[in-house]
């Protein structure tokens, strides 16, 4: 089959790394994938942005942006009509973004198959933390959108439910969660090994990997390790983010700045050598209608880990099970949770091996995903 996915990332960030895994699962599995995107986004490395799109959004007026994302839908347009007439897809395969109708266009255009992946309500997540001049005009476009897939991929069943009450019909909508790359994760080292190579020897380590912000709940945990008589505890932060210098100086407040380590932007292929040295992976907080990349990445590396009990979470975490859950409205859950599996070797033990075993009971691969994907342009084509 031939398929154009299509998306608007110009960003290097975990976005692509979705992005990535989908066209090279798909490509594994014999399927030929034209790629139409901004030419920005496979030029940079890992963790960066466009800066001169980050200047345009800080510094034009609202609407003015808004007006320029509808405009690019054209260009996008026009590129796909290119790319269709000379690569002939069977698909369209499509990120969802807001204001980007062009996929549509071309679905309707050409007669071609159009399924449209959604990781977030893009309108309702940009209106709550960076407004909207026009949110009626953002509501509209995005459920425009979502209403003309032929299937609409959310990554969860809590996100589903939104793309339900926009008046996608329940037949067209598939879950389709995140997952992984076995391969990538196959030749990680043992925990000893990795904690060896980062000088962190005979330490527990706590770990955390992704974009650091302050709702994340990392200071709650450092908090937590400043009240323990157990100086053994380390917080090994792989990423970087806003809410970085905030956590340092809070640890060096604390006098425990030698028990907490930021690795700062590391390249994708590293990221399994520096997971194994986790002892209890964290998830401290997420938002409620996303599928976390960093939890697959937890559970591949049979790592025990920590999650707030929340509705998005337990359709891949059971607790008690897979994980250590907490009640996120608790002011002491995520702490009594640390204080327990930290305490308990046999518990740690157990966790990982079933978060490890989760990965092939409930098939969260990213080959997994596109056999899926695969199987609805086929239902389409009958």
């Amino acid at each position: 089959m031939k398929i154009l996915y299509h998306h608007r990332v110009a960003s290097k960030d975990g976005q692509n790394v979705h992005i990535d895994e989908i066209v090279n699962a798909l490509r594994g599995l014999g399927h030929e994938v034209l790629v139409v995107a901004p030419a920005s986004s496979s030029e940079q490395e890992f963790g960066s942005s466009t800066g001169w799109v980050d200047r345009l959004k800080a510094n034009l007026p609202k609407a003015i942006y808004e007006m320029l994302e509808m405009g690019y839908s054209v260009l996008a347009y026009a590129r796909l009509k290119k790319a269709i007439m000379a690569f002939r897809p069977d698909a369209i395969y499509e990120r969802y973004n807001l204001f980007l109708f062009s996929g549509m266009w071309a679905k309707k255009r050409f007669d071609l198959p159009f399924l449209l992946e959604i990781n977030a309500p893009i309108a309702e997540e940009r209106g709550k933390y960076d407004g909207i001049a026009m949110p009626g005009v953002a509501r509209w476009a995005q459920h425009h959108v979502w209403r003309n897939a032929d299937y609409a991929l959310p990554v969860t069943h809590v996100l589903a439910r939104t793309v339900k009450e926009a008046g996608v019909r329940n037949e067209k909508i598939v879950v389709i969660p995140n997952g992984i790359n076995e391969d990538h994760f196959r030749h990680a080292p043992d925990t000893e090994k990795a904690k060896s190579r980062l000088n962190l020897e005979g330490r527990l380590v706590l770990g955390f990997t992704g974009f650091v912000r302050s709702w994340h709940g990392l200071d709650r945990v450092i908090n937590w390790m400043s009240r323990q008589e157990r100086r053994d505890l380390h917080l090994l932060v792989v990423g970087d983010g806003p809410a970085r210098e905030e956590l340092e100086n809070l640890s060096k407040n604390l006098g425990i700045n030698d028990q907490v380590t930021f690795t700062g932007i590391v390249q994708r292929e590293d990221i399994p050598d520096l997971v194994a040295a986790f002892d209890v992976a964290l998830q401290p907080a997420v938002v409620d209608y996303a599928s976390p990349l960093k939890l697959f990445e937890y559970l591949a590396m049979g790592r025990s880990i920590i999650a707030p009990r929340m509705e998005n979470l337990l359709e891949v975490l059971e607790d008690g099970k897979n994980a250590m859950m907490f009640d996120p409205s608790d002011s002491e859950g995520m702490e009594n949770a640390l204080t327990l599996v930290c305490s308990d070797p046999e518990l740690r033990s157990r966790l990982g091996q079933a978060a490890k075993q989760t990965i092939t009971e409930k098939g969260f691969t990213w080959r997994a995903n596109a056999a899926r994907i695969v199987e609805l342009f086929e239902k389409l084509k009958q």
